[in-house]
């Protein structure tokens, strides 16, 4: 019998790149020992021999999508979502100049009853697919400001890993 998704309570971790978002959904999904939805974009620009474009982009959020429904039927209370389709909206804002409708249309704020916007307090950590080490404040504040926009219940994560790691429980100890 196949689980009502809106049982499950979502909890999206969004942020600039190398802010600790998969640190942070991975412990999360630990402490709470439910599931949680790696970044898709990660193993799918990994086996991509050639640059990167607009429709890559649409093509990662949409396996985003469907890696979320099929970990949600394991999930007995909460889903980790270590990114969302907020992540690939910036992403392809930020590098192309644009929003594809595909993705606008896609991502719902309101799916996810909290969303944790990772600090960049964190030191920036080299990575092959890691683009943008000087425009993380720029990038985080355009996170905020589209959270804001939507009105999605959201909270700023900061501190080293175990501090990130309490905030987030408290966060979702008092919205949940």
């Amino acid at each position: 019998m196949e689980k009502s998704s809106k049982a499950i309570i979502k909890i999206a971790v969004v942020g600039p790149e190398s802010t600790g978002k998969s640190t942070l959904a991975e412990a999360l999904a630990e402490h709470y020992n439910e599931p949680w939805v790696p970044e898709m974009a990660r193993s799918y620009m990994a086996n991509l021999n050639r640059p990167y474009h607009l429709n890559d982009i649409i093509n990662i959020a949409k396996l985003q999508l469907q890696q979320e429904q099929e970990l949600m039927q394991k999930a007995s209370k909460y889903l980790f979502c270590d990114t969302t389709l907020l992540v690939n909206k910036i992403w392809a804002s930020f590098v192309f100049k644009q929003e594809p409708i595909e993705i606008v249309e896609l991502y719902k704020v309101q799916d996810y009853k909290l969303h944790l916007l990772c600090d960049i307090d964190l030191p920036w950590e080299y990575d092959p697919l890691r683009e943008h080490p000087h425009h993380r404040k720029e990038l985080l504040e355009l996170y905020e400001q589209d959270l804001i926009n939507s009105n999605a219940n959201y909270f700023k994560i900061n501190g080293v890993a175990m501090q990130r790691l309490e905030m987030a429980i408290k966060q979702i100890g008092r919205v949940l």
